[in-house]
C-alpha cells in the first residue's frame, strides 16, 4: 500500500519523541531532520517538503509545545495538522451542474488507467443515484472503445460511441444523446500519450470548448511520483484543470505525488483509485490520509468500506442464525466471501488506529477460498444444512465433484466445529478470551 514505508519512519521517529521525558528545541530539530529526508524518500516535491518542514518547526518549537505535558503527542498532532493542509484541508466534492447532464471531462497520459478508472467513478455516481453516461472520445488506442464497452457492460453503465470519428463530433453527440435519454452525467473518456505533446493539447482544447465541461478532471498514475505532478502541472496550465483522481495507490507508490499535486497545482485530489476492481475507488479524504500515513488509522473509511462490501440484510439474518445456533456451511462460506470483498488484511489493518506500517503476518488465501467454495458447492442442500450426515461415500463423491481430497473436507469440517463453537461463546467474555488468535490458528484461508 501506498505510504507503507514512509508511515514506518514517521512512526519510527515519533517512538523516539514519546521516549524523552522533556523535549527540547534540539530533539524537535533532529526529528524534523528525519521527516525531511523521510518525505525525501517518498519522492515528496523537495519544495513542498522544505515549506513543509519549515512549517511544522515553527509550531513545534512554540513554548506552548515544549513546556506541555505530553509534547511528543502535541508534535504528532502538528504534523497530522499539517498533512492535512498539505493534501488539501477539507473534502473536494465533483461539481454537479444546476442544469443537466453534468459533463465530466477525463483527461490524462496514456497508462495512468484513465478508461478504468473513469468508469470506476461513473459506478460510484450511479451508487449515489445518478444516471451517468460512458463516452468512448480515444480513437487512436487500440481496443481502446471495446475497453469502456467491457467496463460500462460490467458496471451496467450505457457507453455511447461513434467509432473512429473526430473526438470533438463524438463529445458533442455524447452529450446531446444524454439529455435525449434522461442521463444526468456524461463522462468523456479523452485519449492520452504516452507523453505530452501539442497535439494532444490542442485536441483536448478543442474538446472543452465544444461540450464546456462541468469539471475536468485530470487521472494520473501515483506509482510515477514526480512525474505525476509534473504531468498534472501541464494538463493543468493547458487546461485549467478542476481536480485530480490519483490511480494505484494500493501498490508501490511511494506518496509523493499525492503529498504533492495539491502545492504544485493548488488543485484539489478528489479521487483515488485503489484496486484493480471496479468498486476499488474512494473519495480522497485529506484528514483521513494524513491519519493513516502517521499510523493513527483511519476508522471512518473502514467503516464506509464495510457498508459498502457487506449485506446488511444477509448478515443480520445470519447473526439471528448464529443466535438460534442455526448457522450452517452455506453461511460460514457467504461470511468469508463478504469478508474477501473488504479487501486485503494489509489494507484493513491500515485503517486500524496503531497498525500502521505494521507487516500483517496473515492475508486472503484466493486458492483456500476457492476450495472452499468447491467443496461447499459440491454438496447438496440438505448437507449443508446438516454436515453431520457426512460420512465417508458422501466425503468421496464431495471431493470428487469438487477437485479436492477428502482430506480438505475433514479439514474444513473441522475448522467449521470450532467456529460453531466460538461462536457460542461470544456471549461469555470469559471463555471468549483468546479467541483471534484461536481463530489465527486455525488455517483459514485469511
Amino acid at each position: 500500500m501506498a505510504f507503507e514505508s514512509l508511515t514506518e519512519k514517521l512512526s519510527a521517529t515519533f517512538r523516539r519523541l514519546r521516549g524523552k521525558g522533556r523535549i527540547s528545541e534540539a530533539d524537535v530539530k533532529a526529528a524534523m531532520k528525519e521527516i525531511k529526508m523521510a518525505l525525501l524518500e517518498a519522492d515528496v516535491n523537495f519544495k513542498v517538503v522544505k515549506n513543509f518542514v519549515a512549517s511544522v518547526t515553527e509550531r513545534a518549537v512554540g513554548t506552548d509545545v515544549l513546556e506541555s505535558l505530553t509534547p511528543a503527542q502535541m508534535i504528532v498532532k502538528i504534523v497530522n495538522e499539517e498533512l492535512t493542509s498539505l493534501m488539501g484541508g477539507g473534502d473536494s466534492k465533483l461539481t454537479i451542474a444546476s442544469s443537466p447532464p453534468t459533463v465530466v471531462m477525463l483527461v490524462g497520459l496514456q497508462g495512468a488507467g484513465k478508461t478504468t478508472n473513469g468508469a470506476k467513478l461513473a459506478g460510484l455516481m450511479k451508487k449515489q443515484g445518478k444516471r451517468p453516461l460512458l463516452a468512448a472520445c480515444d480513437i487512436y488506442r487500440p481496443a481502446a472503445i471495446r475497453q469502456l464497452e467491457v467496463v460500462g457492460e460490467q458496471l451496467d453503465i450505457p457507453v455511447f460511441q461513434m467509432g473512429q470519428t473526430n473526438p470533438v463530433d463524438i463529445a458533442k453527440a455524447a452529450v446531446e444523446h444524454a439529455k435525449k435519454h434522461g442521463n444526468d452525467m456524461v463522462f468523456l473518456d479523452t485519449a492520452g500519450r504516452l507523453h505530452i505533446d501539442e497535439q494532444l493539447m490542442d485536441e483536448l482544447k478543442a474538446v472543452k470548448a465544444a461540450v464546456h465541461p462541468t469539471e475536468i478532471l485530470l487521472v494520473v498514475d501515483a506509482m510515477i511520483g514526480q512525474d505525476a505532478v509534473n504531468a498534472a502541472k501541464a494538463f493543468d496550465e493547458a487546461l485549467d484543470i478542476d481536480g485530480v483522481m490519483l490511480t494505484k495507490l494500493d501498490g508501490d507508490a511511494r506518496g509523493g505525488a499525492a503529498l504533492s499535486i495539491r502545492s504544485v497545482t493548488g488543485k484539489p485530489i478528489k479521487f483515488a483509485g485503489t484496486g484493480e476492481k471496479l468498486d476499488n475507488i474512494e473519495v480522497f479524504h485529506p484528514d483521513r490520509m494524513a491519519s493513516r500515513i502517521l499510523g493513527m488509522g483511519d476508522v471512518l473509511s473502514l467503516i464506509e468500506k464495510a457498508e459498502q462490501s457487506l449485506d446488511a440484510k444477509k448478515a443480520a439474518e445470519q447473526m439471528e442464525r448464529l443466535r438460534k445456533n442455526k448457522f450452517t456451511l452455506a453461511d460460514f462460506y457467504d461470511q468469508l466471501v463478504q469478508f474477501k470483498k473488504m479487501g486485503s488484511m494489509q489494507d484493513i489493518a491500515a485503517m486500524l488506529p496503531g497498525m500502521g506500517g505494521k507487516k500483517m503476518d496473515f492475508s486472503v488465501d484466493e486458492a483456500g477460498l476457492a476450495k472452499i467454495e468447491a467443496i461447499i458447492q459440491s454438496m447438496t442442500p440438505y448437507e449443508r444444512e446438516n454436515p453431520s450426515v457426512l460420512n465417508s461415500s458422501r466425503k468421496k463423491r464431495i471431493a470428487a465433484g469438487s477437485g479436492t481430497q477428502v482430506v480438505d473436507i475433514n479439514r474444513l469440517l473441522k475448522q467449521f466445529d470450532t467456529i460453531q463453537m466460538l461462536t457460542r461463546q461470544f456471549s461469555n467474555p470469559k471463555k471468549a478470551k483468546g479467541l483471534l488468535s484461536r481463530i489465527k490458528g486455525m488455517g483459514l484461508p485469511f
